[in-house]
């Protein structure tokens, strides 16, 4: 079924909820691939009712360009999930109507890595997050752990702000050259796709020289001049940081994570990794 009202959704939710059914919530941006359909098993392990969001949230795009270039196929999404689950596919007039004048502002864990180099990007994914939560009131949410640092934020955001919901954490699917699935990999050239699953080797081998010992900063130097040799750049960051709460990895600190985001041509990949 595909709900395109916030109040039409509302009702048949409240509908599945009558009938003791749990409401599993997964949200995207619609391009989907492997990567979400995955999340929507996940979902269907522990939720009779489960909802697929697409929407494109222009509040967390920092370029026009980019927003303008973000792929959009409703149609394919459609029929990859051939009825398996229901579609919540709002207007950005539905979620922003005129006068929408409301945001919710994040700190701390959103300030550094991509919140510095995107400002703005993570209050627009808060508020859409936050309304799409309150909007379906899922007993369980499903992210994909390549959005680390979303990731991170969004158990934040229901921390913080009480929301009774349960984050639930996907492992990242990958091509079997490494490359992260991504909605953004269909821009890449057919050149650049070659040289991309680099970003995922290359951070492999910074990954493995700072559990065997070498200093991070030489390690993480080492990947930035093997990412601008493949052909990445510009790098706008590979760190390697505390898995929770994203700070600089000091020593003796755990657990750990490498992240990463390069372009390649003009399309920016991100990933990242367990150390």
């Amino acid at each position: 079924m595909i709900y395109r009202s916030i109040e039409t959704l509302r009702r048949a939710i409240a509908t599945r909820r009558a009938e003791g059914d749990r409401i599993g919530l997964v949200p995207t941006m619609g391009a989907l691939h492997e990567g979400h359909i995955s999340l929507v098993q996940e979902a269907e392990k522990t939720c009779q009712h489960v909802i697929v969001s697409i929407f494109v949230n222009p509040r967390q795009f920092n370029s026009q360009t980019d927003l303008a270039h973000y792929p959009r196929t409703e149609a394919d999404d459609i029929a990859l999930l051939d009825g398996r689950c229901s579609l919540f596919i709002p207007s950005v007039e539905t979620m922003y109507p005129s006068g929408y004048c409301t945001s919710v502002q994040t700190g701390g864990l959103a300030e550094r890595l991509e919140g510095a180099h995107r400002p703005g990007h993570f209050d627009g994914m808060a508020t859409v997050v936050t309304k799409l939560l309150t909007i379906t009131g899922p007993d369980q949410a499903f992210f994909g752990e390549k959005d680390w640092q979303q990731l991170q934020i969004v158990r934040r955001i229901v921390q913080d702000l009480n929301l009774p919901v349960d984050i639930v954490a996907c492992p990242t699917l990958r091509e079997p050259d490494g490359l992260a699935l991504s909605s953004r990999n269909r821009r890449l050239s057919h050149s650049a796709r070659e040289i991309a699953p680099k970003l995922h080797t290359i951070m492999q081998d910074t990954a493995l020289a700072i559990r065997t010992g070498m200093e991070t900063d030489a390690a993480l130097a080492a990947g930035k001049e093997a990412f601008a040799h493949a052909g990445f750049g510009p790098v706008d960051y590979l760190e390697c940081c505390h898995a929770e709460t994203l700070e600089p990895a000091r020593p003796g600190s755990a657990p750990l994570r490498l992240l990463a985001a390069a372009f390649l041509g003009s399309v920016r990949l991100i990933d990242n990794i367990v150390i």
